[in-house]
């Protein structure tokens, strides 16, 4: 299929938002909005006798893949069939914080059976997403539980197109459950999936990626989980990574697997040059016998699927960075994590320095300031931070220095720390968070206030 083909059919509903609170009915359809999203009950079947039956957008899993012009100002329509208050998250967008989708930062939400229009001016370029960023607690059935998410793409200006043809895949996990965390109670509980999926169907139970040899092939992969980290692998391939968190890295390098944390996203490219039917799928066989997974078919090939387990699952941000010389910041800002052992609870809280939301001191930043957080994860949980409104450069990964790669969420991996700066170039409230969700439900969360 040609790549233009592909785009069209993939992507015909580009996403243009903004806020209009209360804007009489009257005048909201006589302009009308550049696109719709109908947030209501949405039945799927991964697999052959396994229903999910959550709430989604537009009636499908994931959403519409939303797809607008860099710069080009546009807006969505948001109507919430439900009888909860929503909040929809433009992850990675540079937005006002009546915008975001994050009520710590004031955005409205969208009301029961309700509506609200988002209006912005799309920015940066690259592969987004959007997603709820309504609380779920202890209720396994809540926010970003649920189906509420799907690929917002923001074209460049100018764009090479590199590549033969485009997949957007979307992991994630279904039928969620509690399972203990440690050997005693005060560890609480963590949550684990019974089904896993990528764009919504289980391994082997959707259509098959069909490709021909000798193509150059993006793959779009985007991590939508709630709670569960994963790592993927394309039997008889190698991953070219060239973008995270849709912002090109410095240097592209080739790879056997791709780490995503919690709401990361990676674009690669893959030569097609392994004729046969393969397996891109979780490195974990548990997370792969549960689904998570999809068939990879070359043109005029059969036969049963086959897995490679890779050779070298490492995962190092630093190899995609550079040497270069990054700018002493203004402030430093010391972030310890810590999972607090309690009795008597369904899930721990997680604080940051000693301190749970809401009772937790904003971070105080001047417009136009270079700031360095250094984070410190001092337990056995992964910790996937994400700064809202704002990317950030990473600059020391477990004390090797580096430079050149900007992201919306690093993963903080255990009993380890991580230096990133950014630039408060985008005033107003910003959240700061752990993007696993738990964690931030309890507690794991603290704003950005400019000063």
């Amino acid at each position: 299929m040609e790549r233009r083909e592909f785009l069209f059919l993939a992507g015909g509903l580009a996403l243009e938002t903004g806020l209009d609170l209360m804007k009489p009915a009257r005048l909201m359809a006589a302009s009308k909005a550049d696109h719709t999203i109908h947030i209501g009950p949405v039945s799927f079947e991964p697999a052959p006798g396994k229903m999910v039956r959550t709430i989604g957008y537009n009636g499908t899993v994931p959403g519409p893949i939303l797809r607008m012009r860099e710069g080009k100002k546009i807006s969505v329509d948001v109507f919430n069939d439900t009888d909860m208050p929503e909040l929809v998250h433009w992850h990675g967008q540079f937005v006002s914080p009546d915008v975001d989708g994050a009520e710590e930062e004031g955005t409205p939400v969208v009301p029961a059976h309700g509506h609200r229009r988002y209006t912005f001016t799309p920015r940066p370029a690259g592969t987004r997403w959007y997603h709820t960023h309504s609380m779920a607690g202890t209720d396994l059935t809540k926010g970003p539980y649920t189906g509420q998410f799907g690929f917002l793409y923001v074209e460049p200006k100018s764009e090479p197109g590199n590549y033969d043809q485009e997949i957007f895949l979307a992991a994630r996990g279904w039928d969620p459950f509690l399972v203990h965390n440690g050997a005693t109670n005060d560890h609480g509980m963590d949550v684990s999936y019974n089904i896993g999926s990528i764009n919504g169907k289980a391994l082997g139970h959707g259509e098959p990626i069909r490709v021909q040899e000798g193509q150059r092939v993006l793959f779009r992969l985007l991590n939508s989980s709630a709670t569960q980290q994963l790592t993927f692998a394309l039997a008889g391939h190698k991953f070219r990574v060239i973008a995270m968190d849709g912002n090109p890295v410095p240097s592209p390098a080739t790879v056997e697997v791709i780490q995503l944390a919690i709401a990361e996203r990676v674009d690669a490219v893959v030569e097609m040059n392994q004729p046969g039917v393969w397996i891109l799928g979780a490195t974990r066989d548990d997370d792969r016998n549960k689904g998570m997974g999809v068939v990879v078919e070359y043109a005029g090939q059969q036969g049963e699927p086959r897995w490679v387990a890779p050779q070298n699952t490492n995962w190092d941000y630093t190899i995609f960075g550079s040497q270069a010389k990054v700018p002493e910041p203004d402030g430093r800002f010391d972030l310890s994590f810590k999972r607090v052992k309690q009795e008597g609870v369904t899930f721990t809280p997680f604080s940051i320095n000693d301190k749970y939301w809401p009772n937790i001191e904003p971070l105080q930043v001047k417009a136009g300031k270079r700031y360095r957080l250094i984070m410190h994860n001092s337990n056995e949980d992964p910790h996937p931070m994400h700064l809202h409104r704002h990317s950030f450069e990473l600059t020391n990964i477990a004390g090797t220095p580096t430079a050149g790669i900007n992201k919306d969420v690093v993963n903080v991996a255990r009993n380890t720390s991580v230096e990133v700066d950014f630039v408060a170039d985008q005033p107003g409230l910003a959240l700061f968070h752990c993007h696993t969700q738990q964690h931030m439900d309890f507690g794991m969360k603290m704003l950005v206030k400019y000063i």
